[in-house]
């Protein structure tokens, strides 16, 4: 018997059952195929649905030197939809630079121009070459060139589907943890995700985090820090260890529709907006601006460098108070903001800060220092 009370017929039924709801084929795709499909809208590449197209010019270069060198390539991942059409969960990398050298690939509607190959260090002969270039034979090659497909049918179990991406697209360096959890949640229920897109572009919630580099942006970190937001406003006594599973771990509950966690959407987005509106307010009166959540300076002025723990502290320390805040109310305003200017750079705070402070004691201890002075500034 198993550490869970079940025997060993148990866990083996337990295993077919799961077995049985997965229905899978492999194919062997020409890329010309592929390219077809792609062009008829019968595959689905969407950069909103999973990892953005990041290669360089070189790597795809180098992909498509692999092919006419006939060199193996990893297999490719597709989800069957009801309409037949295929979905591509992984392998948009190889893909996209097929048909990018091809002059086909579309990004948020515009055609690419042709990929010229550069950085090959095979057959260096190849670098300048472009699909239109290339001599009839090896056009030819390259087109019939094969890549194997594992299908996932639609028949499949719509949970494992879903599990089957985020264990796909877990683990690949080039992708940030707020990247997968937007694409593969995608497959289990939209409503919440899209709840946090939409939020992200809060015009407070932007000044409260103009701070943050282009590079954090592309990664999505914005809409990271609204989940960060609800999940630890909701369900921060459940945090242990690891922040960014424990943030997965909140979104999957909220967006599981057979889960039994229920989410007001109209609560909790009049709590989000109210919340950014005083920290907009904040900035205004204490005249750090944007940088009223960015780190802080020796001589006690804020950087112009977002910090989640100030975020934390201030943002999330704000909660136990918001319903007495009256943002009109320009005295109350005042003490809160005086809370603002002198909390970001007192020790007391900025020891639960720094280096190594993603521990549950650190982060309860930001929030303490916030939620108990804006306590005391409104008596």
């Amino acid at each position: 018997m198993s550490e869970d009370g079940f025997t060993p017929d148990e866990l083996i039924q337990a295993v077919d059952r799961k077995i049985t709801s997965v229905r899978t084929k492999s194919n062997d795709f020409s890329f010309n195929e592929l390219a077809d499909m792609y062009g008829s809208a019968e595959l689905i590449i969407d950069p909103e649905f999973q990892r953005m197209f990041r290669w360089t010019e070189g790597a795809q270069s180098r992909f498509v030197e692999s092919l006419l060198l006939e060199l193996p390539v990893p297999p490719i991942f597709l989800i069957e939809r009801e309409d037949r059409v295929y979905e591509l969960i992984d392998g948009l990398q190889r893909i996209s630079s097929y048909l990018h050298f091809r002059g086909e690939l579309r990004i948020d509607g515009n055609v690419l121009d042709p990929l010229t190959l550069s950085d090959c260090d095979i057959v260096p002969e190849l670098n300048g070459h472009t699909y239109s270039s290339l001599p009839r034979a090896l056009e030819i090659k390259i087109k019939r060139s094969y890549i194997r497909a594992e299908v996932l049918r639609k028949e499949s179990d719509p949970r494992l589907r879903y599990y089957m991406f985020k264990r796909l697209n877990t683990g690949g360096e080039q992708l940030s943890k707020h990247e997968v959890r937007n694409a593969t949640i995608r497959l289990l229920s939209n409503g919440f995700n899209q709840f946090i897109i939409e939020l992200s572009k809060n015009a407070d919630f932007r000044f409260s985090t103009e701070t943050l580099t282009d590079k954090a942006r592309r990664e999505k970190f914005d809409q990271e820090l609204v989940l960060r937001f609800f999940a630890f406003k909701n369900a921060g006594s459940g945090y242990r260890h690891d922040i960014a599973d424990f943030m997965t771990d909140y979104m999957e509950a909220v967006s599981d529709p057979t889960g039994s966690d229920r989410f007001d959407y109209d609560h909790e987005k009049s709590v989000f907006e109210k919340t950014f509106q005083v920290i907009h307010k904040l900035g205004d009166l204490t005249q750090f601006g944007p940088r009223v959540l960015g780190t802080m300076a020796r001589n006690g002025e804020p950087r112009w460098q977002f910090s989640v723990y100030q975020f934390e502290g201030i943002v999330l320390g704000l909660q136990r108070v918001l319903d007495r805040v009256n943002i009109d109310d320009a005295e109350q305003m005042r003490r809160l903001a005086d809370v603002v200017k002198s909390g970001k750079s007192d020790t007391r705070f900025l020891e639960a800060t720094g280096g190594g402070k993603n521990d549950r004691l650190s982060l309860r201890a930001r929030m303490t220092f916030f939620s108990e002075r804006f306590t005391e500034a409104l008596g």
